[in-house]
């Protein structure tokens, strides 16, 4: 116990002396030195993630006999799901699900604050659901775990909403940078997802954290592209063009289909009311698709690899289908069944209780819609589409409708193949793709549980004033009172203010209550009142009080209900430090929108 006692106060003798230590820097100082710890922490942890994913995978290798299926290969997902369900029911407490929906809601609704059980709940949840055999993918519980790093670094160092949100980002992107080794998708990822309005304060921290986590992750893995692509057969010629504007119809419709069909199984789900049915329920459905598909066992990076090496035979092994392999109408009916049900196994995954994302499966997806549809027009019309090229600008297709991210999907695909040649088709399949899917639907697979709860609202407009600083629009300029002061001290101070507000408070600044100039209007000409009656006579107590670091969507919430122009501000510790006013608030936000 003694042990315990001593590294606590160990650790908050540290904590106390790197406050100390930061607040020599400067805010930007800061900033680029914490971004650069982030990068580091989050590249560690996807680092973690995927050496814990390959360790159980090699464990579980040893009980499946990999070249034929066996009962156990196909419940292995249930049972994966049903140990990351009791993980986070029993252990973590908490909705870990969902990973980048819930890290947009915690820049909304709770001040980018993030648990500290998120830093590592995810990389366990996430990496058991995966190498158990879950259709789903590594990206959220990264993106959790990443943005959490961020978070808890800028609690841990007192940072106020601003910097924190900015930290959340650092980690966000420097998680996906690791995964993909993609820096610059992970930074686009990060504006066109997380954020709206950025400047140049904002964004130099977040490219240091992707570069930082990038490089480390080379030196950890080395510098070979997630997908090794030979790029003889992916020259571009303008007779392609045409087929690759089919290809962004096509890719908008399956990206559709994508939002649209997990959301209804996800709905579905929620009226199972006992726990055990939807593992039984989702187990079947994910067991039957398994035996009958087997390429939708786990996230499916191996797939794509298959489909880009145009390895075919291997892609019908230990299925029903192998001995029709060479049948072209075989091929492009097996890859279009893949493509569809991808869908229904990631939202059955997640719905039992699995843990991961949909990042993978619109790239899985989106491979499959652009293999399909060259071999399709090329049997029907005896084309020489290249095949190669149309599955790769197929992931950026649908993962652009999907995700409502079209730059982040064309950075992506060029980055992690390692090349730009089919940078041209990778923007236009992209757009068209995003056109498509957001005519049917506005909302990404991101927001559409944001959508359902009636959280989009809030979401869009905090985006547009994420990097107004409250801090900055605090006015401290108020004469405070105490609650014994008499009528006549009370007077004095009304003399020398240039405010008909008061606050009053006690000797450690915590606010007790405001007098305002109506209060006292009435007395403060009857000398006779001046020693009889005290402040604490006419205190009232203020209809709201906003906290230093309180999201300001919640703080203009706050004026809203209580119908006031000026609200108290405290800190963190319930100190008082001025008043804001909601016009000063609007003003700054008409400054924001003018700068960027």
């Amino acid at each position: 116990m003694n042990f315990i006692r001593k590294i606590n106060n160990d650790l908050t003798v540290l904590h106390r002396y790197l406050i100390r230590q930061a607040k020599r820097l400067s805010d930007r100082q800061l900033m680029i030195a914490v971004a650069f710890v982030v990068g580091i922490v989050s590249a560690l942890a996807a680092y973690a993630f995927e050496h814990i994913v390959e360790t159980m995978r090699k464990w579980l290798s040893e009980l499946v006999n990999a070249e034929s299926v066996n009962i156990l290969y196909l419940v292995m997902p249930v049972i994966g799901i049903i140990l990351v369900t009791l993980f986070v029911k029993y252990i973590v407490k908490d909705n870990i699900s969902h990973g980048v929906t819930r890290v947009l809601y915690a820049i909304t609704h709770s001040g980018s604050k993030l648990k500290g059980h998120n830093t590592y709940s995810s990389i366990v949840a996430g990496a058991t659901t995966i190498a158990f055999g879950g259709s789903v993918g590594p990206e959220a519980p990264m993106v959790m775990t990443g943005a959490a790093v961020g978070s808890n670094i800028g609690r841990f160092f007192r940072m106020n909403y601003r910097n924190t949100t900015i930290l959340l980002g650092c980690g966000t992107a420097a998680a996906l940078a690791a995964i993909f080794k993609a820096p610059i998708a992970g930074v686009i990822f990060v504006l066109e997802v997380l954020m709206l309005n950025v400047n140049l304060f904002s964004i130099i921290p977040i490219l240091i954290s992707a570069v930082t986590s990038t490089t480390l992750i080379y030196f950890l893995n080395g510098f070979e592209p997630v997908f090794t692509v030979g790029y003889g057969d992916t020259l571009l010629s303008i007779d392609e063009m045409p087929y690759y504007v089919i290809l962004g119809l096509f890719c908008g419709l399956v990206a559709y289909y994508l939002i649209a069909s997990s959301a209804y199984i996800e709905r579905t789900f929620k009226k199972i009311d006992k726990q055990y049915k939807k593992w039984i329920f989702g187990g079947s459905v994910l067991g039957l698709l398994i035996f009958l598909l087997p390429p939708l066992y786990g996230q499916g990076y191996n797939i794509i690899s298959l489909l880009i090496g145009r390895d075919t035979d291997t892609l019908f092994n230990n299925t029903l289908f192998y001995s029709l392999r060479d049948n072209i109408w075989v091929l492009l009916a097996y890859s279009a069944a893949i493509m569809c049900f991808k869908s229904i196994a990631m939202a059955c995954t997640n719905a039992a209780g699995g843990v991961g994302g949909a990042f993978a499966p619109s790239l899985f997806m989106g491979a499959f819609a652009g293999y399909f549809l060259a071999n399709l027009l090329n049997a029907i019309f005896g084309l020489n589409l290249p095949v190669v090229s149309f599955t790769l600008v197929g992931m950026a297709g649908v993962m652009s409708g999907a995700m409502n991210s079209p730059l982040t999907a064309v950075f992506l695909i060029a980055e992690i193949t390692g090349g730009y040649r089919l940078f041209v088709p990778l923007m236009l399949v992209s757009a068209m793709s995003f056109a498509i899917s957001y005519y049917f639907s506005p909302y990404s697979v991101y927001t559409r549980d944001l959508v359902m709860k009636g959280d989009f609202t809030a979401l869009s407009s905090e985006r547009s004033m994420l990097f107004i600083d409250l801090a900055k629009l605090v006015e401290d300029d108020f004469s405070t009172v105490h609650e014994e002061m008499t009528l006549g001290d009370m007077v004095e101070v009304v003399s020398t203010s240039r405010r008909n507000i008061f606050p009053v408070v006690d000797e450690a600044r915590h606010l007790v209550g405001v007098v305002t100039l109506d209060e006292i209007r009435a007395d403060m000409f009857n000398r006779d009142l001046y020693n009889k009656n005290h402040v604490s006579d006419y205190m009232t107590t203020p209809p709201e009080t906003i906290t230093i670091d309180e999201p300001v969507s919640d703080v203009l919430s706050k004026f809203d209900s209580s119908g006031a122009w000026n609200l108290p501000v405290l800190s963190s510790e319930g100190k008082y430090q001025g008043f804001v006013s909601k016009s000063k608030i609007f003003s700054e936000y008409r400054n924001e929108l003018n700068a960027h």
